[in-house]
């Protein structure tokens, strides 16, 4: 018996087809008169011939490769690869809602109009902001939206020279990417000891040309930088703004809000902390909330209520412009405004509190076999270092590619950059207790193989469909089609 289904070229046999079509019931074209026939084939594609069961086992057997939420545990940290309710599924498939088009008349779609200034307002009161746009696609579109008003702010007010931007050096790598696509110089300010934001070296590099500092809080180490009051002030009293990357901020739903923390701009990614669906490059979801003195320079057009009408407002003569066709990314809005009216505030602190207690528990057991470069309370993740294991020859590398053999999708490798052989960790809120020991106890394995037979770590994975592959071929000359052996 083969161990995998063969793929659906070794099936391929002449003459099987795998579909039926009923006679056409028009005049047959000649295709010359619409294509030019220098796109036109002159042979058939070489395409597999099979029948429909085959077909149907082919996908089915790349279906049971793929790994997702609904196969098993996700510890993918920074990124919150948590579960989606399927009640959002079942609310964005409304036909209210899937089936409408955004060029409709306003009238005649009302109760979208409503649930997308209904989540504005929610996102309001969660992040401390003024106002809110859902046009952004997804988290690093909002950080390039949030920095265009700034952007757009200091121009207006005659600032033309603010041409830096400060990041952390355990920055999201989105933040120096946006800055400079946003026409920005990017600036490092260092960690200190603590993992936190050094305050002089912060000091150190904020001037004049200062147009803003971009945090997430807690920060990429999974650490709440306790010093952002003070931070807030040293860069609002240069002229700078603050912007918050809303990557982290399951970590802190309704028990702190960055508009309180002193930020001005917020972006929100609603397929990680409000459970749109999220790997695979999409779809994304990046709201931008502002405090009061950037709304103007917000996207147009907003959501608005006039009266008992719920209209799109153009009137914005200082607008940054649209920043996406139609209105956003609608269906990733109507699940997370599900999300949100399921949980309420208490569930929202409650996905907190069981968020950091997850990653605590996690990181107080692992402790004792990986090294712990900050030996402090987390928040919803925490960062392990391989460095103890690099000595006895086995990678983090390694370590990643040997919990594929335990049925997990390894957990972020050699990312913040300023910490060696990294692994970050993130268990999210929605995990068992149990999930979590069996994933604790395949780390403990995997640290004793170190120590005691390297050579299993080192040439994991041994039960996957691909072995281990050399990534810099792979990465250099892919394969991308179908090659006979």
């Amino acid at each position: 018996m083969h161990k995998h289904q063969p793929l659906i070229f070794e099936n391929s046999t002449p003459g099987r087809i795998g579909y039926s079509l009923p006679e056409m019931d028009i005049p047959e074209l000649d295709v010359s008169e619409l294509i030019p026939a220098d796109y036109i084939r002159s042979e058939p594609a070489k395409l597999p011939e099979v029948s429909e069961l085959d077909i149907m086992r082919h996908y089915t057997a790349l279906s049971k490769r793929n790994h997702g939420l609904d196969s098993g545990f996700y510890p993918l940290g920074s990124c919150t690869m948590k579960y989606n309710p399927k009640i959002n599924e079942n609310v964005a498939r409304f036909s209210g809602f899937a089936h409408i088009h955004p060029l409709q008349d306003e009238s005649s779609v009302q109760g979208a109009l409503e649930l997308m200034y209904d989540l504005q307002q929610h996102l309001i009161e969660i992040t401390g902001m003024d106002e809110v746009t859902l046009q952004p696609a997804a988290g690093a579109h909002g950080e390039w939206t949030g920095l265009m008003m700034i952007r757009a702010f200091h121009e207006a007010n005659g600032d033309v020279n603010r041409s830096k931007v400060i990041v952390p050096d355990s920055a999201h790598g989105t933040n120096p990417a946006s800055a400079t696509v946003a026409g920005f110089e990017t600036i490092t300010v260092k960690s200190d000891e603590n993992g936190l934001v050094d305050l002089e070296d912060l000091r150190r590099v904020v001037g004049e040309d200062t147009a803003a500092l971009m945090l997430t809080n807690p920060n990429t180490l999974g650490l709440f930088e306790e010093n952002i009051l003070e931070m807030a002030k040293i860069v609002h009293d240069a002229g700078g703004k603050l912007y918050y990357d809303g990557a982290n901020l399951n970590a802190v739903l309704s028990k702190a809000r960055p508009g309180d923390m002193g930020f001005d701009v917020v972006h929100l990614n609603l397929h990680k902390t409000f459970t749109g669906p999220h790997g695979g490059g999409g779809p994304g979801s990046g709201p931008v909330g502002v405090k009061t003195d950037l709304i103007p320079y917000l996207p147009k057009p907003v959501i608005t209520k006039v009266g008992e009408e719920y209209v799109f407002d153009y009137d914005r003569p200082l607008s940054i412009g649209r920043v996406k066709p139609y209105y956003g990314n609608f269906g990733i809005n109507v699940r997370a405004y599900t999300y949100i009216r399921s949980m309420g505030p208490d569930g929202l602190r409650a996905v907190t509190e069981n968020a950091v207690l997850n990653a605590n528990y996690m990181m107080r057991r692992l402790a004792e076999y990986y090294d712990l470069p900050f030996d402090r309370h987390c928040k919803h993740e925490f960062v392990l270092s391989g460095r103890r294991q690099k000595k006895l020859g086995v990678r983090t590398l390694d370590i990643a590619k040997r919990l594929l053999d335990f049925g997990y999708h390894p957990p972020t490798i050699y990312f913040p950059l300023n910490v060696e052989e990294c692994i970050m960790i993130e268990p999210t809120e929605t995990e068992s207790k149990e999930t979590l020991d069996q994933f604790i106890d395949a780390m403990i394995q995997i640290a004793k193989e170190a120590e005691e037979t390297p050579e299993i770590v080192q040439e994991a994975p041994h039960t996957t469909v691909i072995g281990r592959l050399d990534e810099t071929l792979a990465a250099r000359k892919p394969v991308l089609r179908y090659i006979k052996a």
